[in-house]
C-alpha cells in the first residue's frame, strides 16, 4: 500500500485500528472487528492529498539549492540583504516558481 493509500485510507475511517496486508487487506478497529472500506471515498481523499502534494512540490524542489543559513547570514553580513535577495533568494525561486 502506497503512503497516499494508506493516509486517504486513515483519514476516512478514522477507527481503523490494524491494518493487515493481504489480498484483499483487512481493517480492524480497535476491538479487532472488520471495518467495511469505501473505495470510492477512499480514492478521492488519495487524490486530494496527491493534489495537495503536487502543489508544494515547489517547495521541495527549492530547499537543495539554497545553501547553508550560516553561509546565507555570511552572505547578508558581507553583501546586504539586497544583493542576498537579487543573487541567492531570487535565483531559485526564478528556477521553481509556485504553481
Amino acid at each position: 500500500m502506497s503512503f497516499m493509500r494508506h493516509q486517504a485510507v486513515r483519514n476516512i475511517h478514522s477507527d481503523i485500528r490494524t491494518v493487515i496486508e493481504g489480498d484483499p487487506w483487512q481493517y480492524l478497529d480497535a476491538d479487532g472487528n472488520d471495518v467495511s472500506i469505501d473505495e470510492d471515498a477512499v480514492q478521492e481523499e488519495e487524490d486530494r492529498l496527491q493534489s495537495e502534494d503536487d502543489a508544494l512540490q515547489y517547495q521541495r524542489d527549492r530547499k537543495p539549492e539554497y545553501p547553508s543559513m550560516a553561509d546565507q547570514l555570511d552572505y547578508i553580513y558581507h553583501n546586504g540583504i539586497a544583493k542576498w535577495k537579487s543573487d541567492i533568494i531570487k535565483p531559485v525561486k526564478d528556477a521553481h516558481p509556485k504553481p
